[in-house]
């Protein structure tokens, strides 16, 4: 990190650390960011847009069978970002057998943040966003998967760096705060989630963002967790009621473009480039949101015309866009009804089109949705 990128305007100030480097600590976040024309009209977009979200969410009858989904997406995405590598179908079959012998590590690493984001969302019922709840997140997220012996659940007490593998700090690309300095930041990060403010929230929520990854107080998954914590403010300040978006989607799509911002506002205090980046990203994924959940109703709608004879089936169909994979155990456990009638209902499923079976496993063989499947992967 070369100290002479850092002007006068940075929001921060450079301490030494060792060895000659030194590391940035950044300010409190100000009360008011002023915002030119681009950004005020993006934000403009970016409301209508959430609103526009937010009252479909509203309308839907069933909304909680279309987070999980979501989830999962935003997991893959924001995963993605720091090169691990799941896919939806990967997802499905671990989410239905976890003891599977072909397991990949990066697929438990993004099912732990499938976990710490629904954990997240209970959790909001009786605790506030707070220091207390990030630590517990983050205990979740790296429990049993690389960087686990990182301290999970606990603000580092050592220095770390962002940089290239195998990189020295010297030559890091970002250093953050010693662990000294913590405290302090974090206290101010915790106050400014909550503080009474005249700038609208998605505005705060750009800065809040920022102010995290600036901070980045964990050993590891700092990435993640900042991103997790997005959509667990849109719902606790209740503009979603529901974590029906992906803004992992468009970080993940621009990812050079989020790490240079979060990093130009650290150098030179310009804080409208990244809040007009990240409005942007709430426009078109909130729009993209839209879309993906309508598609999915009529989906819904289809499926359940064809399977109206049996409420048994439309029970398995909403099962279904919650988890879009199954086995007959699974369907008569849930039923609460025997193996044949369970294998009856599968057979009537895959006679609508609803399921097909995976012929790479003769026992407990698993059932795929893979309309829901397809479509829940579906790049916005």
């Amino acid at each position: 990190m070369n100290p002479t990128d850092f002007t006068v305007d940075s929001p921060g100030r450079l301490v030494a650390i060792a060895d000659g480097t030194q590391a940035f600590v950044p300010n409190a976040l100000p009360a008011l960011v002023p915002l030119g024309a681009e950004a005020v009209n993006v934000l403009a977009q970016a409301s209508q847009a959430l609103g526009l979200l937010q009252g479909l969410v509203q309308s839907l009858p069933s909304p909680q069978i279309l987070v999980r989904p979501f989830v999962r997406r935003e997991a893959e995405l924001s995963s993605r970002i720091e090169g691990t590598y799941a896919n939806q179908e990967e997802l499905v079959l671990f989410e239905i057998d976890r003891d599977s012998a072909t397991e990949k590590p990066d697929v438990r690493e993004v099912w732990n943040y499938v976990s710490a984001f629904e954990y997240g969302l209970k959790r909001l019922e009786e605790l506030p966003v707070s220091l207390r709840l990030i630590r517990e997140l983050h205990g979740k997220l790296m429990k049993g998967v690389r960087g686990g012996d990182r301290h999970p659940g606990e603000f580092r007490t050592c220095q770390n760096y962002i940089g290239q593998k195998g990189q020295s700090i010297a030559n890091a690309r970002y250093v953050p705060p010693p662990p000294g300095e913590l405290s302090m930041c974090l206290d101010a990060f915790e106050k400014s989630m909550h503080a009474e403010s005249q700038q609208p929230f998605l505005v705060r929520l750009a800065l809040i963002h920022y102010q995290f990854e600036a901070i980045h107080p964990f050993e590891d998954g700092n990435g993640r967790i900042g991103r997790l914590l997005l959509p667990l403010l849109l719902v606790e300040k209740a503009i979603l009621s529901h974590p029906l978006i992906q803004l992992s989607a468009y970080f993940e799509r621009h990812r050079r473009e989020y790490y240079d911002h979060l990093l130009h506002i650290s150098r030179s205090g310009e804080w409208q480039p990244w809040v007009t980046f990240f409005l942007r990203a709430v426009h078109e994924e909130s729009i993209a949101a839209a879309k993906q959940t309508r598609a999915m109703l009529d989906l819904r709608a289809k499926y359940r015309d064809k399977m109206e004879f049996s409420a048994r089936a439309l029970k398995i169909v909403d099962d279904l866009f919650v988890t879009p994979a199954v086995t007959i155990n699974q369907v008569a456990k849930r039923l609460r009804v025997t193996y044949p009638t369970a294998e009856l209902l599968v057979r009537n499923l895959i006679a609508a089109n609803i399921l097909s079976a995976d012929k790479t496993r003769q026992r407990n063989r698993v059932f795929h949705a893979s309309e829901i499947l397809n479509l829940a992967q579906e790049e916005s």
